[in-house]
């Protein structure tokens, strides 16, 4: 791969969630982002843990529980703890799992996410959502096309904001998987914390450079999931989405989650 150019001057998504998760590939303009998001919105935080644990939830149950053993993960961000072919990895070794993302900064990383079992198989696209058919067709070196593969789309549908383009891209994606895949995603909202959240991504878009954020409706996010049939608990927000300790579920966050199933 070549030496990507990365960009220290400009707060980037994945570097501040990073960041927002206690990472350490991020950088002060990084860390100034994330420190100004938290004063407006405290919860930005939590945000990132639960969609990290949203995560585990979701991979654990497509493998464990829908028998899923290809994932194409789209918006992948930095390497952490538990990256999908790890959880996946950990109860099916065969499972095949690609990346795609076009931070430079998570290309310089891309090897700390190929760290497959024997048996199985991982690979790494740098490409950027908004060119679904150079991923699709990149994503096929390593996965089988006739066989299910589930969609990951975390947290990144923020970062489009044109509706319209957003939908057919998503569409795009579904489409080219076979019946019995899966789309696995959660996007921002602002039914939870509502000004405040709105205040946070004002701020965020402001900043020279940084890639514009959107918060959708809950029935918006729903539409991404037409055609598909919604595993229960179906659309919720992102901590109630099977947790595993029910009891112990942190407030909520704005953030909802849902996986479907393609028919």
């Amino acid at each position: 791969m070549d030496e990507p150019e990365i960009d220290t001057e400009v707060p980037h998504p994945a570097r501040v969630w990073n960041y927002l998760l206690g990472g350490k590939d991020n950088y002060p303009v990084d860390r100034a982002a994330g420190d100004q998001a938290m004063e407006v919105l405290p919860e930005v935080a939590q945000l990132a843990r639960e969609s990290r644990q949203f995560l585990n939830r979701a991979v654990s149950y497509l493998v464990e529980d829908a028998g899923m053993r290809q994932f194409l993960d789209i918006g992948t961000g930095l390497p952490t703890a538990d990256n999908t072919h790890e959880v996946a990895q950990r109860s099916a070794p065969g499972t095949r799992v690609v990346y795609a993302d076009r931070d430079p900064l998570v290309l310089a990383h891309a090897r700390a996410l190929l760290t497959s079992t024997p048996e199985g198989a991982c690979d790494y696209v740098h490409a950027d959502l908004r060119d679904p058919a150079a991923i699709l067709d990149q994503a096929a070196r390593t996965l089988d096309f006739t066989e299910p593969i589930t969609l990951m789309l975390m947290g990144i549908t923020e970062f489009i904001p044109d509706d319209g383009e957003l939908s057919g891209i998503i569409d795009h994606l579904v489409s080219a998987l076979p019946r019995g895949s899966h789309l696995a995603l959660y996007a921002t909202t602002n039914v939870v914390h509502g000004e405040r959240t709105d205040e946070a991504i004002r701020m965020w878009n402001q900043a020279d450079g940084t890639a514009s954020m959107t918060a959708r409706p809950v029935a918006q996010i729903a539409g991404f999931f037409h055609g598909l049939d919604l595993v229960a608990p179906g659309l919720v927000e992102i901590t109630q989405w099977r947790p595993v300790h029910p009891d112990l579920t942190g407030p909520p966050v704005d953030g909802y989650a849902a996986i479907g199933r393609k028919p």
